[in-house]
């Protein structure tokens, strides 16, 4: 047990995965007994899960057995997996049914389904969950992202470049991990096409040396530069350090990353695939690509990069598209979920 700014945590013991280098896998030993002594003495009055995977489903299994109702967001795509587990491209398309007809079958018998966006509610739908799916964004912090002051913008973000060791060049950025499903190569390819503007990657995952490589291949090993880990504290300054943030990612059920950017005051260039299109109002606030065309990648980032009024503009869009994702307002409505499904209240 821990105390984190007020927040009570209660740790399962857990040991590192053979699959990735960020994923840890409780140990099942002794973990339902440590979920229902720990329900005994809590006594909570709901249970909200944020993935179906071991601890996920002991937890949804320990909370039915202490008649507590259970909440369920699903952050879950088959793809997320594919690559840490090493599943063969030929094996993937029957991993994904079975990887969504076990999220279904955990799923069916909680309170309240919830997801990200849209996008991700009508997938669970399409997959065949029967159960009504309410989208409820993660929600952002508007006061800690937010746009450097107009009157002094410039020489603050050299001064924060500068800290971060990053040049004082046009920049595109992109935060997260640095793994299969994030197509970061996209990214690589596209700055070689773009002279004078170089790619910062903050995040660490299996495929950054890959990626590293790709630059050298690519000629760019000077105008790609690779941050690693990012901590809490540093990361709302190094989203202003960019003057554009770019995902490749085919697989985004929302993007707290381009929702951190667009709070920031940044355009965002991202992949046309999955949730990507809710955050972007074509020419508004950036614009899409097709997936696996670097070439139109680098098209659309050079609309972004060579008019800095138009880039002025769509920072000022994103930053009005991001305040409809106030993290207030999701956890007022999460509240309300809570409230309704103690006392059995279908909000459907």
């Amino acid at each position: 047990m821990a105390e984190r700014d007020g927040v009570v945590e209660h740790r399962l013991r857990s040991m590192p995965s053979l699959a990735h280098e960020s994923v840890r896998l409780a140990l099942p030993p002794g973990v339902r007994g440590h979920l229902n002594r720990l329900l005994d003495r809590l006594r909570p009055d709901t249970v909200h899960i944020q993935n179906h995977f071991l601890v996920g489903r002991m937890l949804t299994h320990a909370a039915r057995a202490h008649g507590i109702p259970v909440v369920a967001t699903n952050h879950f795509m088959p793809e997320n997996l594919f690559d840490p587990m090493r599943v063969p491209e030929s094996l993937r398309p029957y991993a994904a049914r079975l990887a969504w007809w076990d999220l279904g079958r955990v799923l069916s018998g909680v309170e309240h389904v919830t997801t990200p966006t849209p996008a991700a509610a009508e997938l669970l739908t399409d997959q065949g969950f029967a159960r009504p799916v309410e989208p409820v964004s993660c929600g952002i912090d508007l006061v800690r992202f937010q746009p450097l002051p107009g009157r002094a913008r410039a020489a603050e973000r050299r001064r924060l470049r500068e800290g971060f060791g990053i040049p004082d060049l046009t920049t595109m950025l992109f935060v997260g991990r640095l793994d299969e499903e994030k197509n970061a190569d996209e990214l690589v390819r596209a700055v070689r096409l773009l002279p004078g503007v170089q790619l910062v990657l903050a995040g660490h995952g299996a495929h950054r040396a890959r990626l590293e490589e790709l630059a050298r291949a690519e000629g760019v090993t000077d105008r790609v530069l690779f941050l690693g880990f990012v901590s809490h504290e540093d990361l709302p300054d190094v989203y202003r350090c960019a003057d554009v943030f770019t995902i490749a990612g085919t697989a985004e059920l929302q993007s707290i990353a381009t929702l951190e950017a667009m709070a920031s005051g940044l355009p965002v260039v991202a992949a046309d695939a999955m949730a990507l299109p809710h955050l972007v109002e074509e020419g508004r606030n950036g614009y899409l690509y097709r997936p696996g065309h670097p070439d139109e990648l680098a098209e659309r980032l050079r609309l972004v990069v060579e008019d800095e009024a138009a880039r002025a503009r769509m920072g000022e869009h994103s930053r009005l598209m991001a305040s409809r994702h106030s993290l207030e307002d999701s956890l007022e409505r999460f509240e309300r979920i809570y409230r309704d499904a103690t006392v059995g209240t279908r909000p459907w």
